[in-house]
């Protein structure tokens, strides 16, 4: 099994003042592998273009040889959305176009005066959103944006839609997935997630947990999308701590389409 030189530091995001997870938080550094085994926990390796819209994030900082990971969804040529936790440092590496998150088909670094993060996060929970202006991208077969919900769907809670997650973080053998893991899951009520983590806020969303599936440190900023009509409701920011034992939490991407438009001048 060949490993990366490089060692990363994992992005995970996790709910504050809750017995079963922290927000926000970042596990000890972890060196990336090669291997089938790699997942979102207990997911399956994503074909080939399965999800154009999703990119790989190495979270830099000026001087370090070191990074944190994460992940983001283009909405448009020039627009990536994300989580506000994975725009704290000093540049982002966008990696585009390839199932090999760290080895996209190319890569862009984009500073932190690109970075918008939501103005009140981290003050309030589930503010945990962010922007990232890049420089605009051809599209292609393995390279797409995805839409985001229309303003008619503004106060849909897609309560009992079925979504797809992906990422490349990590996985039950500790390390991070080399190649893109996706879970297919159900978005349920908040009041079903309180259950597990005793508060969320409005503006978050979770999925149950079935079988396992779970997001994990390193998946912080990636997308979830509908299966039917496919659009972007959720952007992954929290999770149980051991990645096994509570619902998947997001931040509903149908709260914040007037923000991102106002940012972006996107809208549907």
């Amino acid at each position: 099994m060949k490993l990366f030189l490089l060692t990363l530091s994992v992005a995970l995001a996790v709910v504050a003042a809750s017995p079963g997870f922290n927000r926000t938080s970042l596990l000890p550094q972890v060196t990336i592998s090669e291997g089938a085994e790699g997942r979102i926990v207990n997911g399956y390796p994503a074909p080939e273009g399965k999800a154009p819209y999703i990119v790989g994030l190495l979270i830099r900082t000026d001087g370090s040889n070191s990074a944190a990971v994460g992940a983001g969804t283009i909405i448009a040529s020039d627009w990536i959305l994300t989580a506000a936790h994975c725009l704290t440092t000093d540049y982002v590496e966008i990696h585009y176009g390839s199932n090999w998150g760290w080895n996209g088909a190319f890569r862009q670094s984009v500073r932190r005066d690109n970075f918008i993060s939501h103005p009140n996060w981290p003050a309030e929970g589930g503010r945990d959103i962010g922007l990232i202006r890049t420089p605009s991208v051809g599209f292609t077969d393995l390279i797409n944006k995805v839409a985001l919900p229309s303003f008619s769907e503004e106060s849909d809670r897609f309560v009992d839609t079925w979504c797809v997650a992906c990422g490349w973080g990590g996985m039950d053998n500790g390390n991070l997935a080399d190649w893109l893991q996706c879970m297919d899951v159900q978005i349920i009520s908040n009041s079903e997630c309180e259950q597990s983590y005793g508060t969320v806020a409005s503006t978050d969303m979770c999925t149950r947990r079935t079988d396992g599936k779970s997001s994990c440190g390193g998946d912080s900023g990636g997308p979830l999308v509908t299966h039917d009509n496919a659009r972007l409701v959720g952007v992954i920011t929290f999770g149980s701590v051991d990645c096994h034992s509570g619902p998947s939490g997001y931040t509903r991407v149908t709260d914040y389409l007037g923000w991102i438009r106002d940012n972006t001048g996107i809208s549907y």
